[in-house]
């Protein structure tokens, strides 16, 4: 009887192996939903009427895309405009994109290679996002920096002297 149960278990175990085999794994996505997710993303974005932000997929490859946004009224970026660039990954939305700044852009949350602290771009990133609310964050950033968690700490010291930052600014374009 205990070599039945041995068996037993080790069919089942067999049975419960090749069926989670077949399953589709959790968080893994096909090509053709991120594009079509992209695509949503685009029409979204461009029917938006969002004044101050815009990305569109570089030449034929959808997944790099490139953005820009212009600083908020009434901040020390109004007037300028940032070029960024968005790199989608194969499992988007589950990851977020890689979004970098192109364009120079002297901030507390920017290092000297365009590379951005932003909580939903990393730890805090949820499929919920997509490329308008991104776009929207890192503009709402420019003006809001989190002084607390500076990729450039001279940015970050300057930050609370504005007539001294927006010379830094002004330099930097």
């Amino acid at each position: 009887m205990a070599a039945i149960n041995v068996q037993s278990e080790a069919t089942q175990d067999n049975t419960i192996a090749s069926l989670q085999q077949s399953l589709p794994t959790p968080n893994i996505v096909d090509s053709q939903s991120v594009l079509r997710r992209l695509q949503s993303e685009l029409m979204a974005l461009m029917m938006s009427g969002d004044s101050g932000i815009s990305a569109f997929p570089e030449e034929d490859n959808i997944f790099c895309w490139k953005g820009t946004i212009e600083g908020s009224k009434d901040t020390v970026f109004e007037g300028n405009e940032y070029k960024l660039s968005l790199s989608f990954p194969n499992d988007y939305p589950f990851k977020p994109p890689k979004v970098k700044f192109e364009t120079t852009c002297f901030h507390p949350n920017v290092d000297m290679q365009g590379n951005i602290c932003l909580d939903i771009l990393q730890d805090k990133w949820s499929s919920a996002y997509d490329v308008r609310t991104i776009l929207l964050s890192i503009q709402s950033l420019l003006g809001e920096p989190n002084i607390s968690s500076p990729l450039n700490p001279q940015a970050a010291q300057l930050w609370s002297n504005q007539e001294e930052y927006r010379k830094m600014v002004e330099r930097s374009k």
